[in-house]
């Protein structure tokens, strides 16, 4: 199913804002600042953040955590007439939930040229075959969702860059060009 990008309403606004709230959660816990609403009508059903890391678990992106704690909100693994939205377009593993979950549509931020299921790399969601068919909206607050991860990112090769250069002090050592390593 083709993303589409209409006008966006008020209400895709208010609960992408939502789910960016829930992306600076992540943020403030070191992770991805990724961040997802599951909603049923105008109904918050849960939210979750990103947070493999912390977790140690490689399925804890924003999109799982908010499908599980809606599963077990509801007591069912099926969600049919839930919209999901997330700041940054779901991956292969996220949409393959979603599907299994029923969910109705999912609206994302921005865009993911890496891993992004909804169209970027591949679209999930596309394959006529599929018994079940999730309707996707991309774009929603693209901006605001991009410039959060942007800027993570560059905070955190920001920091990398400092330590490392921290390190190099410690031992005496330099990368500068035409110096030479102690022997």
């Amino acid at each position: 199913m083709p993303v589409s990008t209409p006008p966006i309403s008020e209400r895709d606004r208010r609960f992408m804002a939502l789910a960016q709230a829930a992306a600076e959660q992540a943020r403030a816990a070191g992770e991805v600042p990724v961040g997802a609403v599951l909603v049923r009508g105008d109904d918050v059903i849960a939210t979750g953040f990103n947070h493999p890391i912390g977790a140690h678990d490689p399925s804890a992106h924003a999109e799982m955590v908010a499908l599980r704690a809606a599963a077990q909100a509801v007591e069912n693994y099926r969600l049919p007439g839930c919209e999901l939205y997330v700041t940054l377009e779901p991956c292969l593993m996220c949409a393959g939930a979603i599907m299994h979950a029923r969910i109705a549509r999912v609206v994302f931020g921005a865009r993911d040229p890496k891993t992004g299921a909804c169209g970027s790399v591949v679209d999930a969601f596309a394959n006529p075959q599929l018994n079940h068919h999730t309707s996707v909206t991309g774009g929603v607050l693209e901006t605001e969702c991009g410039a959060a991860l942007k800027s993570f990112f560059a905070e955190r090769r920001r920091a990398s860059r400092e330590a490392r250069a921290a390190a190099r002090a410690d031992t005496g050592t330099s990368n500068a060009p035409g110096s030479a390593e102690p022997l």
